[in-house]
């Protein structure tokens, strides 16, 4: 595809509630709707039996099937000019039932700039507590896992055998090297 001139108005097609189709001379993207993003935590816990990572499981709607993804939410998406440390704090406690004593901020991210403007903060959360079950808030019926970092390549293929979608986010645990400088 060619890219657009500069000048190119941008056309709304279509909003909704979280989503906005645009378009920009022949380009067809999808973005947030009222500019928010996304906040991804690599929780990371370091207890008595090993150092393990929090993963969580659901079911998304646009595969058909469950998927295995990092925790994650949307920054904003309750109340306006929410921080993205904050809504990491509570979107960890939501969907995992832990909290965390310290965060570190890696960067943003682009998840698929071909189609999607949306981004994501990647934070390391450590030193978690369990405060809680997890499993998200009504009708998400998140499980999350908690998987030994040795063993993180093993349970991500056992999960895609099942016929579980994987997320593009857990590549970085299977890639190391984010994991080498924690």
């Amino acid at each position: 595809m060619t890219r657009p001139a500069p000048d190119d108005p941008v056309e709304t097609q279509w909003e909704g509630r979280f989503i906005t189709v645009r378009q920009q001379g022949t380009w067809e993207y999808v973005s947030r709707s009222r500019g928010i993003h996304a906040a991804v935590i690599l929780a990371i816990d370091d207890a008595a039996d090993g150092r393990h990572v929090l993963m969580v499981e659901q079911y998304r709607v646009p595969m058909g099937k469950n998927c295995l993804e990092l925790p994650a939410g949307l920054v904003g998406d309750e109340s306006a000019g929410e921080a993205v440390e904050m809504a990491a704090a509570r979107e960890l406690a939501e969907e995992t039932g832990h909290r965390a004593a310290h965060w570190r901020t890696v960067g943003e991210f682009y998840s698929s700039p071909g189609m999607v403007s949306e981004s994501f903060t990647l934070l390391v959360a450590t030193r978690l507590v369990k405060v809680g079950d997890g499993g998200g808030v009504a009708g998400e019926d998140i499980i999350v896992h908690r998987v030994p970092l040795a063993e993180v390549a093993e349970f991500v293929a056992a999960k895609r055998a099942e016929g579980c979608g994987i997320d593009v986010r857990v590549a970085m645990l299977l890639s190391g090297g984010l994991l080498a400088n924690l």
